[in-house]
Formats: C-alpha cells, structure tokens, sequence
C-alpha cells in the first residue's frame, strides 16, 4: 500500500514539471476534438439509444406527453455528456500508452532510477497486445454498466473497469524498455492486487471533475513509477540473494 501512494504521490509532482506539460496536454487536445468531431454527428441518436434504454414509462403516470420528452431529452443529453468525457479521457489514455510513454519512461528513469539497466525485455506485439485486450473489456464492461447507471450498480462496474483498463495498458509498457523477458514475466503475474490497487487509485481520478484532466498523464507516470520501484527492489533482492549463495 505504501508503494502505491509513493509512486502517486511522485507522479502527482512530476505534473508540475515544465518538460511534462506538453506531454500532459496534447494526448487530451486531440482526444477532445476527436470526439467533438464525432460528438456532432452521433450527439442526436445517441441520446434516442440511451432514452430507449432507461425505462421512462414508470413517469408516465407523472406527467404528460411534452414534459416526459423534455425530460428524457435532458436526462439523455446528461448522459451524452458524461460518457464523452469518458471517451475523451479514454481516449488520451490510449494515445499516452501509444505515443508519449517513452518519454515518460525517459523522465522517471533519468531522475529517480539512473542505475537502473534496461534489458529490453519488452516488444511491440506484446505493447499492442495489451492496449488491445484493455480496450475490448473496457468496452464490454462499460457496455454493461451504462444502462444501470441510475441505481448504482452502473458507476461501480465503470469504476471497475477503468482501474482494469489502467493497470492493463500501462503496467506492460512501464517495464518494457528495462525489464528482462523473464523479469517481465514474473513482475506482470506477481502482486496483481497492488497494480488492481493503483488501477483504483487513478481511476477514482478519472471520476473527479478538472483532476480527470490530469488522469491520463498522472496514471501512466504513476505505473512507470510503481513498476520501476519493482524492477528495482526485484534485482536488488535477486542479487542479494545469489550472493548469499
């Protein structure tokens, strides 16, 4: 537990860093206008799946025909908004694990871990194998959850999922480029319930209004640092260990 909130609590600070900035801001300006681009075209039938969806005829009995539409039409509209976000966020996620996490490998790396060997253990099949997988059950799960978001159970099954999605896509790619094949084999089936532990912790970031800007970044800079901490400790008890020997 204690080196899950390290390795938030260094993440957190690594925002403010002037070289992270950029990193920070890009992945979300493309998702966004992505997704506002799309959002013109799907924002009308959307809102008349999700309405098909929510039972709305228990109002029926409440008010008449023009309100209940007017109702639905703002419910749906609500809905819209929140599973854009979603997407946006997603989305930047997605194209971080991509595109920018070299360099935040290099950041961390560089500042708190300089001895640290990489071995390269990592590949691209296995980077997109990952990212994949992640994404199908992320979509299934939200899938699942969305029409039973008005009594609870929707937002913690989302919930879970985005912390499934958070340690999947980025617990690999942090231990590519140092990681040995094997190293990185028996620190991805090891621990599981810490990595499930900080896929939580930045989920909860990604629920909460102008922190979930920052989720995307502060996720993958978390894992880099939660896993490299690993890495570390692993070799020095690896080694400790053969000299004992």
């Amino acid at each position: 537990m204690i080196q899950i909130f390290n390795a938030f609590s260094l993440a957190f600070r690594n925002l403010f860093n002037l070289k992270i900035l950029w990193i920070l801001v890009w992945p979300l300006l493309v998702a966004s206008l992505f997704w506002l681009i799309v959002g013109v075209f799907i924002w009308t039938p959307s809102i008349e799946w999700i309405t098909e969806l929510i039972p709305f005829t228990f109002m029926e009995n409440w008010f008449d025909e023009s309100v209940l539409l007017k109702i639905t039409d703002s419910i749906g509209g609500i809905l819209n908004v929140i599973i854009l976000v979603i997407l946006v966020i997603v989305t930047a996620m997605i194209i971080t694990a991509l595109f920018v996490m070299s360099s935040l490998i290099d950041f961390v790396a560089k500042r708190y871990y300089p001895l640290l060997e990489r071995k390269n253990g990592g590949s691209l099949v296995g980077s997109l194998i990952h990212i994949i997988s992640a994404i199908i059950v992320f979509i299934v799960l939200l899938g699942i959850a969305l029409p039973f978001w008005f009594v609870g159970f929707g937002i913690l099954v989302s919930f879970l999922a985005v912390a499934y999605l958070n340690q999947r896509l980025f617990s690999y790619d942090a231990l590519s480029e140092h990681a040995s094949k094997e190293e990185l084999e028996i620190l991805l089936t090891t621990n599981k319930l810490s990595l499930w532990g900080l896929g939580l912790l930045t989920g909860l970031v990604q629920f909460i209004p102008i922190l979930n800007l920052f989720a995307p970044t502060l996720t993958a800079l978390a894992f880099i640092h939660f896993e490299l901490a690993r890495l570390d400790n692993y070799r020095r008890k690896s080694s400790f260990d053969s000299s004992r020997e």
